[in-house]
């Protein structure tokens, strides 16, 4: 009982946090109103949809796509949002795992996406699912759901030659594997459900967005992480037409965004092959390691390492007894970067697999597998962990083998410098491995990997050999290539590709990764005096390369 009135100030906290953001975003959308020029009559509009930022708060990429969407007001572009008013039976975000059939929130959606899309025309879709083609799908098995096409043009333009109609279940699966944290899928009726309302809610979003294409001829379309179902629908149905698409995720320092006319979740980024740091940059890039290796970073808002520790006696204790240590770091399987990165292996665990048969043909080794820490975050823990695969597969049974797993405070640092080499599957703790100077066997893409930076077979088999060959050699010399072209991929990622919106967003105080707006005039939103916005712009509208023109 002692705790009821804790929970309800809470709750009067949150009402008002929540009361006074969209005041904030109502007000400024008054004052860019005031202040923006008249859209230009010959101007093409610039579509926004961004269903799978948030439901009632403000999170950081709702934020950036509002923002974006007053820079192209004041720069005289006409706008256009799309944006959904319960047609979608079921949507990412508004999903209830443990309860499927729990409807979404659309109330509350509904109302917090008036406040942030006012002061611009807005195209609402509702429309109810097709009975037609919901008796169709509950026809099919999870096999047939996940790889349903249904017949679809857009309304004046015929699909390309390659197109045999619009990839539903695809389209639905990495948001599917999202929302059940799990990449293996159960075939169970709870999990048909779900695909089934994403595939008829995916279809809802074709046939609107198609429409709105046809009427607004838009210029380009942005879309959030362009992953989830909604925005992947919307893309899908945008490139039918030629169209440019932009999506965005978070970029690598606090408040900044990644924009890019790839896919955003991939973090694609070309870095000049001329491009070397200078003493100033070195330096810069020093200064934010040094930090970073001590745990003191975030992203999206989110403190992966809250505690960092050294190396625990015992295990320090336990590697005195093997001539190796080989560290084995994991990703989070349901991850929206995963798809991306399933190259080699088909997905993470199958990488496992292999790295488990390592472990038992070579017992002079010691394998220290790190569950990443993620995989335990509250409110997003994954139903299919490390931990259930080392369970299953009693690979902690191995004398040679020790398990951290997500929760349990390690420097990974301190255990790579430790270490013969390091095995990853895509994690970015790969790139700070490469930095720190020690050998990198990859087995899944990252977004490093553009750039020569760590060992990368390109088959399973390569894969095998390779690994092979690192455990049996005497000393492993790193091509010098690889420590250069992390420091210049980083630095990149860092102070070119990671556009500021700090002078506009503060964290709320309330949720992680939700922010409220700061005080500012609305001509800080125009190109001249926001060096995001200007990225952004040059990009939309001039084909640039959504990148910092200084790094200062």
């Amino acid at each position: 009982m002692r705790s009821l009135p804790r929970k309800a100030i809470a709750r009067l906290r949150l009402s008002w946090q929540r009361g006074h953001n969209n005041r904030q975003v109502r007000a400024l959308i008054r004052r860019v109103g005031a202040a923006r020029p008249a859209p230009d009559a010959n101007a093409r509009p610039v579509v926004l949809f961004n269903a799978s930022t948030r439901l009632t708060g403000i999170s950081l990429n709702a934020g950036f796509a509002l923002l974006t969407r007053l820079g192209l007001q004041m720069a005289g572009i006409p706008v256009v949002q799309f944006a959904c008013r319960a047609g979608m039976s079921r949507c990412p975000l508004g999903t209830e795992r443990t309860d499927p059939s729990k409807a979404p929130p659309c109330r509350a959606c509904v109302a917090q996406s008036r406040h942030l899309t006012a002061g611009a025309p807005v195209v609402w879709f509702e429309e109810p699912p097709d009975p037609a083609l919901s008796e169709k799908l509950k026809q099919l098995s999870l096999a047939e759901l996940s790889e349903y096409t249904h017949p679809f043009s857009p309304v004046s333009t015929p699909l390309s030659p390659t197109a045999n109609g619009i990839p539903l279940g695809a389209l639905a699966l990495p948001a599917l594997r999202w929302v059940l944290r799990r990449h293996h899928l159960q075939d169970d009726e709870p999990t048909r459900f779900l695909l089934r309302e994403y595939i008829l809610s995916a279809w809802n979003i074709a046939q609107a967005f198609a429409r709105l294409l046809e009427q607004a001829q838009p210029q380009a379309v942005i879309v959030f992480n362009g992953q989830f179902y909604p925005e992947a629908t919307a893309r899908w149905v945008a490139q039918q037409r030629g169209l440019p698409v932009i999506s965005h995720e978070v970029g690598l320092r606090p408040f900044t965004a990644f924009f890019t006319p790839g896919e955003a979740t991939a973090y694609p980024l070309h870095v000049p092959d001329d491009f070397e740091l200078d003493e100033r940059q070195n330096l810069r890039l020093d200064e934010y390691l040094s930090q970073r290796f001590q745990g003191q970073f975030s992203m999206a808002g989110v403190r992966f390492w809250p505690e960092m520790k050294g190396l625990d006696p015992a295990l320090m204790q336990r590697m005195q007894g093997f001539r190796q240590v080989v560290p084995v770091f994991t990703n989070v399987i349901f991850d929206t970067s995963q798809p991306h990165s399933n190259v080699v292996f088909a997905h993470m665990f199958a990488w496992l697999d292999e790295v488990l048969e390592l472990a038992r043909t070579h017992p002079e080794t010691l394998f220290v597998l790190r569950a990443h820490p993620d995989e335990s975050r509250p409110g997003k823990a994954s139903q299919e962990s490390v931990r259930q695969w080392v369970e299953r597969t009693r690979a902690a049974e191995l004398p040679n083998l020790i398990f951290i797993d997500s929760h349990q405070a390690l420097s990974s640092y301190e255990l790579i410098r430790r270490s013969k080499f390091v095995m990853i599957y895509n994690s970015t703790i790969g790139l700070e491995a490469s930095l720190l100077g020690a050998p990198v066997l990859c087995a899944g893409r990252a977004r490093f990997t553009q750039l020569p930076t760590v060992f990368f077979p390109a088959t399973p088999e390569a894969f095998r050999q390779q690994a092979e060959e690192l455990l049996s050699a005497a000393s492993i010399p790193v091509p010098p290539e690889f420590a250069r072209n992390a420091r210049r991929f980083l630095y990149y990622q860092l102070f070119y590709s990671s556009l500021p919106f700090g002078d506009f967003l503060e964290e709320d105080g309330i949720w992680p990764g939700f922010v409220c707006l700061r005080r500012f005039t609305p001509d800080r939103l125009s190109a001249a005096h926001s060096p995001a916005l200007r990225a952004i712009l040059d990009g939309l509208l001039h084909g640039g390369t959504f990148l910092l023109e200084d790094d200062r």
